[in-house]
């Protein structure tokens, strides 16, 4: 059967996401964004969260941690590699690992660089995937912590996954990620369609999230750093794919 989603904007540009199980009943939350962050998804679906899933230790993800805890008894799974930044994690996960959830699973991807221990999770049978701040809707997170070449092999996961994927990242950003990918990729006839649809979205007030794996891999720059012709525009002919990678993400710092 799946999972169910449901998701919406909270704080001012965070996504709060909920993953029920409807054979079991039960409700995964994707991040804890504030301690009241979920209160209206869970009055509109009923779904009350047992476990939640954190992905990285940055306080627009966490801060809610304790509050979901005290009145749904949630279980609380995040990041071995920053067990230490986040309170009340009962257990903890790297990449390679399988949470087993309700009738399904979510496999856990390590996705370093907007922070070092930042992980994904993957549900195989959507399929869809929970990344966060790993990877945007024509985008990426900025790099906080991480290196470009380890940023770049996570990403390179994300994108080895099926082109059918549904996306759930955790900011919408798209409209200004779009922007910036057409200033370094414009010819591209893919990025300028999603361009247009996301333009379009927005003037309508709608959101970009969740949005299509194989027509990010297409229009994303971010996850075109081993283009040659994208290293050209650059001007990196020959470069590594990460230098490539570490030019397009230090241009969208600056942009």
């Amino acid at each position: 059967m799946g999972f169910e989603i449901e998701s919406g904007i909270v704080l001012s540009d965070n996504y709060a996401v909920l993953v029920h199980c409807p054979e079991t009943g039960r409700t995964a939350a994707i991040d804890a964004a504030s301690p009241d962050a979920y209160e209206a998804l869970i009055g509109r679906t009923g779904w009350q969260p047992d476990t939640v899933l954190i992905t990285h230790h940055h306080g627009d993800h966490t801060d809610g941690i304790a509050a979901l805890k005290a009145k749904y008894g949630a279980r609380v799974i995040g990041p071995k590699g920053e067990a230490d930044k986040i309170e009340g994690l009962d257990e903890t996960v790297g990449g390679g690992d399988v949470v087993e959830f309700g009738a399904g699973r979510f496999e856990v991807i390590d996705t370093p660089g907007h922070t070092l221990g930042h992980i994904s999770y993957f549900d195989p049978e959507g399929p869809t995937l929970f990344c966060a701040d790993a990877l945007f809707s024509l985008g990426c997170g900025r790099m906080f912590e991480g290196d470009p070449e380890s940023m770049w092999e996570g990403l390179k996961r994300l994108r080895s996954l099926p082109d059918e994927t549904t996306v759930y990242c955790g900011h919408e950003y798209t409209e200004a990620n779009a922007r910036y990918a057409m200033s370094v990729d414009g010819d591209n006839a893919d990025l300028q369609v999603r361009a247009a649809e996301v333009a379009k979205l927005r003037a309508g007030g709608k959101p970009t999230v969740p949005f299509n794996l194989g027509i990010d891999k297409k229009a994303n720059p971010f996850l075109r750093a081993d283009d040659p012709a994208l290293a050209r525009r650059m001007g990196l002919d020959g470069a590594e794919p990460f230098e490539v990678f570490a030019a397009i993400r230090k241009g969208k710092d600056n942009f």
